[in-house]
C-alpha cells in the first residue's frame, strides 16, 4: 500500500488470535493464507508513517463507483456549529446504487435545517460525498458496548432515497 492510498488493514503477531473457536469456515474467512487476519477496518498510511483508520469496510459507501468513507465525512459534520455527532451511512438509490445519508444529533436546544449540514459539506468536499439527505434524531442507536449501529439505521432509512 502507498501512502494516503486506502486499503484493507490486517494484522499479525503474537498478541493476536490464531482463529475462531470452533468455526472453521469464518477463520478461513477472516484469515489469510499466510495468518494475517482480516480485521475489516479501512487504514491508510499517512506522511508521518502511522496509520490511520478511516472506517470500516461494511460501512464504506459506493455511490456511483465511488468510495465514500463515512467517518471522514461525520468527522465534518461532528465539527459543524449545532452538531453533537453524526453517523453517515448509505442507503439503497436508484441512479448510483447507493447515495449518502447523514444522520445528526443536534445539541441541546439547537435546531438545524438540512441545509445547514448540506451546505457546508458541499463548499468542502467532493460533490459525490455530499449528503442527499440528513436525518434528524434525538439519538443514535447504540449497541452495549457503545458502538453505533449503522446497520439499524441502514434499515430504518433504506427507502428514504428514490
Amino acid at each position: 500500500m502507498h501512502r494516503d492510498e486506502i486499503g484493507n488493514l490486517q494484522v499479525r503477531g503474537p498478541n493476536v488470535f490464531v482463529g475462531y473457536w470452533k468455526m472453521l469456515e469464518k477463520t478461513a474467512e477472516d484469515f489469510t493464507a499466510d495468518g494475517f487476519f482480516n480485521t475489516g477496518d479501512k487504514g491508510q498510511i499517512g506522511d508521518d508513517g502511522y496509520v490511520s483508520i478511516v472506517g470500516r469496510a461494511k460501512d464504506v459507501v459506493i455511490t456511483g463507483g465511488l468510495n465514500v468513507y463515512p467517518k471522514e465525512i461525520e468527522l465534518f459534520i461532528d465539527d459543524l456549529p449545532g452538531v453533537k455527532e453524526s453517523a453517515v451511512i448509505g442507503v439503497p438509490h436508484s441512479d448510483f446504487g447507493e447515495g449518502v445519508v447523514a444522520v445528526v444529533v443536534c445539541e441541546d436546544s439547537v435546531a438545524l435545517e438540512e441545509d445547514d449540514v448540506v451546505v457546508p459539506v458541499k463548499q468542502n468536499q467532493v460533490s459525490f460525498k455530499v449528503p442527499k439527505r440528513v436525518v434528524f434524531v434525538k439519538e443514535l442507536p447504540r449497541s452495549a458496548m457503545a458502538k453505533v449501529q449503522k446497520s439499524l439505521l441502514r434499515e430504518r432509512y433504506k427507502e428514504l432515497l428514490p
